[in-house]
């Protein structure tokens, strides 16, 4: 197998693959090749040319990627669309917060959704529109009303573990940290902000309706989500 550096790769930090960026795929490789095969925006072609040894021309999908710098100074997402903050997760979580209503809240309920359960649904119409399924680890369930707290951690874990299906659902709220932002965040204001680990590098809208000055930053609230 030829040496794969994280040139070689789309850049997106979008964890199908099961780990957090493509820095850490890059660093398994040496030891579990066929992590490879997992990287969806490589091409079948590409795959079977880096397994195979010598390197030879191939079609790779036209990926936009981010700057590689550790000093984010980049305003815009991957549609030319400015925003004012990233949204990171909390260290503690294994992923993004959300807060999530099913579109039949009774479901909370009939599929005895529990703390630890691994989910899958998608934020239909108004509350986010996003055409990406999400997946993710239950953190906090109220029966009663059928709201649901989840971390987003992406297809890895329901495909090795199964999972419980939501069908669509109300993205109601982010929850999370503010480490880099072009302005400090107040309450009552809407923001353009970028998730960290978005799959789709898009910008989101929120209302900030919580804010707490910690030592990285600003533990935030989002409710009134939209994207674009």
């Amino acid at each position: 197998m030829s040496t794969i550096t994280v040139d070689d790769l789309p850049g997106l930090n979008c964890g199908l693959c099961g780990v957090k960026t493509c820095a850490e795929l890059v660093e398994r490789l040496p030891a579990k090749p066929e992590l490879l095969a997992r990287c969806i925006h490589l091409s079948d072609e590409r795959i079977a040319a880096e397994s195979a040894g010598p390197a030879i021309p191939v079609t790779r999908r036209p990926i936009p990627l981010p700057q590689a710098s550790p000093v984010r100074t980049r305003w815009s997402d991957t549609l030319g669309r400015e925003f004012d903050f990233y949204l990171e997760h909390f260290p503690e979580d294994p992923g993004p917060r959300e807060i999530i209503l099913p579109h039949n809240p009774m479901l909370t309920r009939e599929l005895d959704v529990r703390v630890g359960d691994v989910l899958i649904g998608r934020p239909l119409g108004m509350s986010c529109g996003c055409p990406i399924t999400h997946c993710g680890i239950a953190r906090d369930v109220d029966k009663r009303n059928g709201v649901i707290v989840w971390c987003v951690t992406g297809p890895l874990n329901p495909r090795q573990q199964g999972y419980k299906d939501l069908g669509y659902y109300i993205a109601e709220g982010y929850e999370g940290l503010i480490t880099e932002s072009r302005s400090d965040p107040k309450i009552g204001m809407r923001y353009y902000f970028q998730p960290r680990m978005c799959m789709l590098q898009w910008r989101h809208s929120g209302l900030v309706n919580y804010l707490n000055r910690v030592p990285q930053g600003w533990q935030v609230r989002l409710e009134g989500l939209w994207i674009g």
